[in-house]
């Protein structure tokens, strides 16, 4: 008897197959598409790991720096001025301190380089070594230190006092190994005797690898570059901080609110909707120019303020909070809104009585980021001046000032590569640890706000 195969069974087989392959075949494209978004987040996480550890591999050096530790003797016959003026019982106090500023005036103009000499040159006896030369070992703003020790103590008079002096930005390079030493003498930043001291200095001790706190608290310095600091920049970037929240999450939320609940729906308002999400995607240095044509020119502001530099970045950070806020407000559910209207609230209750306080978690985490945005904008406050030098931590909003991020460009553009390009990562690293920050404040205060809700 002969097997025989229906058409019907044939076709089924057929289809049976058909299926199978497309299966397999679906299956391996869901595989390929799976392995390859693994692979891209593998990429992503391992360029930004790169990026941070070269960073942390450059800036973490330079918040040890090599700090000189030898004994100073105040020489009386070195210290002018005499001793501190007393206040006399018939004088004012503009007279007392007019008397305290010329006695300040006459120990400045004291020589306090031949005490650090001194003080160098008995820490190393037997060492041989010129004025100048030696003085190249230590910061120049040494001896304003010792200068300031005096002022505080005059008590110090005629006494040896333990000091501690930060080394110059050269010796710092030489000693961390930034410059190459096998060099010829011509080609390198330090003499020879110099160079010798250094390295004697830091195997007896005398010279150690110490914190570098004044990363924090002293400002800009080109005379004496191993003593720059992010003081200056720091307070400039906080009080545009301030302006910007001060102005954009008021503003931003109120016209997010407006637009979305209380905005008639007709041509107007879709143009304004269309120009707020243009303006997102509008670059930074636009914006910039508007702020140098008319918050400076037009208005007559001071350049270089941080209250400029903070209108700039409001009007930048405006159209993120006000796109956040209006999604946050679109998310609410319809429900909420009828059930309080059922209840005989007004549109007005509803809106800010039920509505907004569930959009604070998305509204809090929009603001953050647009801050933590600002922060890190460059391009914008070159243009308004923010890019001169300034030796001062500025006392408000009106005085001229400099931004954290614009210190690093300053910094990276510094002749002294070999210094200032390890100070720029501990720059990279203070600002990324500040938006960090935000951010982590920004998740917790929203995990907190959506318990609460």
């Amino acid at each position: 008897m002969t097997d025989t195969v229906l058409p019907g069974a044939a076709a089924g087989a057929q289809n049976r197959e058909r299926v199978r392959k497309s299966l397999t075949r679906r299956h391996r494209n869901e595989t390929l598409f799976r392995w390859a978004g693994i692979l891209s987040i593998a990429a992503a996480l391992g360029f930004v790991a790169i990026l941070f550890g070269m960073i942390l591999s450059k800036g973490l050096p330079s918040f040890w720096q090599s700090t000189v530790h030898f004994e100073a003797y105040f020489d009386p016959e070195l210290i002018q001025g005499g001793p501190r003026p007393e206040r006399a019982d018939f004088a004012s106090p503009a007279d007392h301190q007019q008397a305290v500023n010329t006695w300040q005036r006459a120990v400045t103009m004291s020589n306090w380089n031949k005490i650090v000499e001194t003080g160098l040159r008995e820490a190393a006896p037997d060492f041989e070594i010129e004025s100048r030369d030696l003085l190249e070992l230590v910061t120049s703003a040494g001896r304003f230190q010792l200068r300031d020790i005096y002022f505080a103590d005059p008590e110090v008079l005629g006494q040896t006092v333990p000091v501690s002096i930060l080394a110059s930005a050269n010796t710092d390079n030489w000693l961390k190994g930034t410059i190459d030493r096998s060099q010829p003498d011509e080609r390198q930043q330090l003499a020879a005797t110099t160079r010798a001291l250094a390295d004697q200095f830091e195997e007896n001790g005398t010279i150690s690898f110490d914190f570098a706190w004044h990363i924090f608290t002293n400002v800009d310095s080109r005379s004496a570059p191993a003593t720059a600091g992010l003081a200056g920049a720091f307070m400039g970037s906080l009080y545009m901080m301030i302006v910007v929240i001060v102005l954009a999450v008021p503003i931003g939320v109120a016209s997010a609110v407006y637009l979305e609940e209380f905005a008639p729906k007709n041509r107007l308002t879709d143009l304004i909707e269309v120009n707020i999400n243009n303006l997102a995607a509008v670059p930074s240095i636009v914006f910039g120019l508007l702020g140098a044509a008319v918050f400076i020119n037009y208005f007559g502001l001071p350049r270089s303020a941080p209250l400029v530099g903070g209108l700039v970045l409001t009007l930048m950070t405006l159209p993120t909070i006000i796109i956040a806020t209006r999604a946050a407000l679109r998310a609410v559910p319809p429900s909420l809104r009828q059930a309080a209207l059922g209840l005989g609230a007004s549109h007005n209750q509803t809106v800010f009585h039920h509505v907004l306080p569930m959009t604070y978690p998305g509204v809090l985490t929009a603001t953050i980021i647009g801050v933590a945005q600002a922060l890190g904008e460059t391009a914008p406050l070159l243009l308004i001046g923010m890019s001169a030098f300034i030796a001062n931590i500025p006392a408000g909003p009106l005085d001229s000032a400099t931004a954290l991020p614009v210190q690093i460009y300053l910094w990276q553009g510094n002749e002294n590569r070999n210094f200032f390009e390890a100070r720029t990562s501990a720059a990279i690293i203070v600002l990324l640890g500040l938006m960090l920050l935000l951010n982590a404040i920004a998740i917790f205060l929203r995990s907190r706000l959506e318990k609460r809700a």
